[in-house]
């Protein structure tokens, strides 16, 4: 998937000459947590978002350091926080020169981007122009899509079977002796596994599998050190 494929198109943006009042009364009338900021030509010139509110003067929030560390961050970082702890205008407190991603950026580049730049929002540009936004909101909604069953007309037991067994046995954390079985839909795991994460993963590889209706695990826990096993619960004792 693409950005243009998750985005919201119908982007609520304020400018900067707007007051801060204006700015705080959008995002809290359209539920956004980010607002992109336009000039008068509509080009894109920053972002404001909450993270821009928690250090006001008038909250008295904004940062207080002692004289020897004023005088060491300088005089032109103190004078560039004052502005943003006291500016009235969202221009004065925006975030100048915001990253974008283009329409066909993929999902695998904005997640990369939000997480090494610390954002939680991507406004969408087409050449010079902002066409949407992609924010964590539209991730979730991506996935929540994504997840929904879709009937697969060829999940019968033995394909439900070959598909589960293939995704495990690709895996580096794949149990040892691994057997899969399943009857009408229900996934039965058997093998040894030496940590508890491979147990879970197991079974998050058996549950996104098309057509599984269940997982059951009968996977035992092998201690590398001593060799003895733990079954996962009372019912499969005789399991391992």
């Amino acid at each position: 998937m693409r950005a243009h494929q998750i985005m919201t198109k119908d982007v609520v943006t304020v400018g900067p000459e707007a007051s801060i009042v204006e700015a705080s009364r959008l995002m809290l009338e359209h539920h956004i947590s980010g607002l992109p900021v336009l000039d008068a030509h509509g080009h894109l010139v920053g972002i404001v978002s909450e993270g821009d509110f928690l250090r006001r003067a008038e909250l008295g929030t904004q940062r207080k350091r002692p004289r020897w560390l004023q005088f060491l961050i300088g005089p032109d970082r103190e004078a560039t926080e004052f502005v943003r702890q006291s500016g009235r205008k969202v221009g004065e407190i925006m975030t100048r020169t915001p990253h974008t991603v283009a329409e066909d950026t993929p999902l695998e580049e904005i997640v990369s981007l939000m997480e090494k730049k610390h954002v939680k929002r991507l406004p969408v540009m087409h050449r010079d122009r902002l066409v949407g936004i992609v924010t964590r909101a539209n991730l979730l909604s991506a996935v929540a899509s994504l997840a929904r069953e879709i009937p697969d007309p060829t999940a019968d037991d033995d394909h439900i079977r070959e598909r589960v067994t293939q995704a495990i046995l690709k895996t580096g954390w794949r149990p040892i002796g691994l057997q899969v079985t399943v009857r009408n839909g229900v996934v039965h795991l058997h093998g040894l596994i030496v940590n508890e994460s491979s147990r879970q993963a197991a079974k998050v590889a058996a549950e996104n599998v098309a057509g599984v209706a269940e997982v059951r695990d009968y996977l035992c826990l092998v201690d590398s050190y001593s060799g003895f096993y733990v079954e996962p619960n009372e019912d499969v004792k005789t399991a391992c």
